[in-house]
C-alpha cells in the first residue's frame, strides 16, 4: 500500500473528524478506493470505534435513477435510521466514469435530490468529511496521468493544516466584521452582497479534504448584479460552460449557459431556495494549481472565487439571520487571477488572485 494513502486516512480519522473510542462510523466509498477503506478501518479499530462500509457505484445508482418514476421518490427511512445512528461519516469518491450519471433526466436527479434531503440533513449534523481517492476515471476527467493526479491529490491533502488555518485565518478576520462585498471580474462580473450576521468558516479540512477556503453566506435578498462563472461546472454528469446569472432583490432573474444550458436551468428549478446564493467561498490553497474537474479541488484553488445557488450552511448563519434553504447546493467558479478584485467595505483586499496580506498585493 502506497504510504501516502495511509497518511491520508490519519488526516480523516484524527483531523477531520476526530474519531473516539465507541464512535459509529460509516465509510461510503466505490471499490477502486479499497485501500484507504483497509487503512480506514484499522485506524478506526485502534481507536476502539466501530466502522461500517457502504460501497457506493455510479452504475447501479444509474441503473436504480433511469427505472424510477420521480413521483415514487421519498426518504428512505432505512438510511435515515442509520444516520441517526451513526456518529461519524467519512465519503470517499473517485470516478470511475465520470458520465455514468449523463442519461439520466435531470427532473429525475432533482426529484431524487428533494427526496433524499431530509437524510442530508441528518448526516450533515454529525461530523462528517468527504475526500477524494485518485482514481482512472478521475484522472482522466483532470486530463492527468495516474502517476500525476496521484500526486496531485496527496500534495492537497497531505499537508500541514495548522499553517493552511492560520494563512486563512487573515481572510476570516477581514470577512467576519464585513457589511458588504463586491466581487468583480473583467467586464462580466460585478456582484454585491450584504454579509451582515454571517459568519465567515475557515475550512482547515474538517468537512472537505483537502480543504483550502474561507466561506460563508450572503444575507439572501441582498444579492444584487451578474456573474459569469468562467470555470466549467460538472453536474451530474454534464459539464455546463460560460454559465452566467443576474440577481435582483437576491433572486436569479435571468440566466444562461454556453453549453447545457438546460442543466442550469433544472438546478434553479430545484425549489425557491435555488435561485438564490446559499455560499460564497474564496480559495485559498495553493498546492491545488490546476482547474480538475472535480469541485472537491477546483473550489479550494488559489485566485478563485466560489458561489453556490441554493441551500447555506447552518454554521454560516448568525443569529436572527436568515437562512436560504434548499434541497440542492450547487457551487460555480469565478477565475480572479486577471483584471479582478474583492471589495469588502469600500476596501480592495484582493487583486488579480493576490491578498492584502500577501507579497505582492497592489491596491
Amino acid at each position: 500500500m502506497d504510504p501516502r494513502i495511509r497518511e491520508q486516512a490519519q488526516v480523516l480519522v484524527e483531523h477531520s473528524t476526530r474519531v473516539e473510542k465507541g464512535d459509529n462510523v460509516v465509510i461510503v466509498a466505490p471499490s477502486v478506493a479499497a485501500d484507504l477503506v483497509v487503512a480506514l478501518h484499522e485506524l478506526i479499530g485502534d481507536k476502539g470505534a466501530h466502522p461500517f462500509y457502504m460501497a457506493s457505484d455510479s452504475r447501479a445508482a444509474r441503473a436504480y435513477l433511469r427505472a424510477s418514476d420521480p413521483e415514487d421518490f421519498e426518504t428512505p427511512s432505512h438510511i435515515m435510521a442509520l444516520f441517526e445512528e451513526m456518529d461519524v461519516y467519512i465519503s470517499i469518491r473517485t470516478e470511475v466514469n465520470a458520465t455514468e450519471t449523463s442519461d439520466v433526466a435531470p427532473e429525475v436527479l432533482a426529484a431524487h435530490s428533494r427526496a433524499m434531503s431530509p437524510t442530508l440533513e441528518e448526516r450533515l449534523s454529525k461530523r462528517w468529511v468527504a475526500t477524494q481517492f485518485p482514481g482512472t476515471g478521475s484522472a482522466q476527467l483532470a486530463e492527468m496521468s495516474l502517476e500525476g493526479y496521484e500526486n496531485f491529490v496527496w500534495d492537497a491533502i497531505n499537508k500541514d493544516w495548522d499553517a493552511q488555518r492560520a494563512h486563512q485565518q487573515q481572510m476570516v478576520e477581514i470577512l467576519n466584521p464585513a457589511s458588504e462585498i463586491r466581487i468583480v471580474s473583467g467586464d462580466s462580473t460585478d456582484l454585491t452582497m450584504s454579509l451582515e450576521n454571517m459568519i465567515t468558516i475557515n475550512d482547515s479540512g474538517m468537512h472537505n479534504m483537502p480543504g483550502g477556503e474561507v466561506f460563508t453566506a450572503p444575507v439572501p435578498d441582498s444579492v444584487e448584479g451578474e456573474v459569469l462563472f468562467d470555470l466549467p461546472l460538472y453536474h451530474q454528469g454534464r459539464e455546463v460552460t460560460g454559465a452566467w446569472l443576474k440577481f435582483e432583490d437576491g433572486v436569479v432573474v435571468e440566466h444562461a449557459a454556453e453549453k447545457n444550458e438546460a442543466v442550469l436551468t433544472n438546478i434553479l428549478n430545484t425549489d425557491d431556495g435555488a435561485r438564490r446564493l446559499g455560499e460564497l467561498g474564496i480559495g485559498m490553497n495553493r498546492d491545488i494549481d490546476q482547474f480538475t474537474y472535480n469541485m472537491l479541488f477546483d473550489e479550494k484553488m488559489g485566485d478563485t472565487v466560489h458561489m453556490a445557488v441554493g441551500r447555506a450552511y447552518d454554521e454560516c448563519v448568525g443569529e436572527g439571520a436568515e437562512q436560504n434553504q434548499s434541497a440542492t447546493h450547487v457551487d460555480m467558479i469565478v477565475d480572479m487571477a486577471e483584471d479582478s478584485f474583492i471589495e469588502v467595505d469600500g476596501e480592495v483586499v484582493q487583486r488579480n488572485g493576490t491578498f492584502i496580506f500577501e507579497d505582492g498585493f497592489e491596491a
